[in-house]
């Protein structure tokens, strides 16, 4: 099988289920937004910091290419089975939020994203995760999409955030509050 095809060189691609959808388009935007979030998730679950949330990193991961399905079909799609999401996804994001946070100081600050490369490669996970979030709620006022995309973004975000915080402690850097110039 090769990897192109030379269908979308006119500027279009196809749903699953086949409709035909330019390539501009906020459903295309969305579920590429969750790609690119992917392959930052593979890149934090890659820091040696992170070996032993490998495991849960790769979870993520592959609910990820779930939320990626499930924006690139067409509601009405039937043909093709979609993997789904569940409500257990989004209550293991907060179980594993809930082990970190009792290892971490509560927050008393802002903190500014950065201190090491590892920290820093979470935080831009975050802020793709809360751009996916946008894109997806876009999609949601102007087409039918399932309402645990939204809300297993909204967790992961959070997650990542948390786990930013834990990995900052793993590496022993302290993490940098943000003073308001005022």
């Amino acid at each position: 099988m090769k990897i192109y095809t030379k269908t979308g060189d006119q500027g279009k691609t196809s749903l699953v289920g086949g409709t035909r959808v330019s390539k501009t388009e906020l459903r295309i935007e969305a579920y590429g937004t969750i790609d690119e979030l992917n392959s930052y998730i593979g890149l934090v679950r890659d820091q040696p910091v992170n070996e032993s949330r490998k495991e849960i990193l790769k979870e993520i991961q592959d609910r990820l290419f779930t939320i990626g399905s499930i924006l690139a079909s067409e509601p009405e799609q039937t043909k093709k089975q979609i993997p789904d999401l569940h409500e257990s996804d989004i209550e293991l994001l907060e179980k594993e939020m809930d082990n970190m946070d009792e290892h971490l100081e509560p927050m008393r600050f802002f903190i500014l994203p950065g201190g090491h490369p590892s920290v820093s490669f979470g935080h831009l996970a975050r802020t793709v995760c809360r751009r996916a979030e946008r894109n997806v709620l876009r999609l949601m006022e102007n087409a039918e999409t399932n309402g645990l995309v939204v809300k297993y973004l909204n967790r992961l975000s959070d997650y990542l955030f948390v786990l930013c915080r834990m990995m900052a402690k793993d590496l022993a850097i302290e993490e940098t509050a943000w003073k308001p110039r005022i």
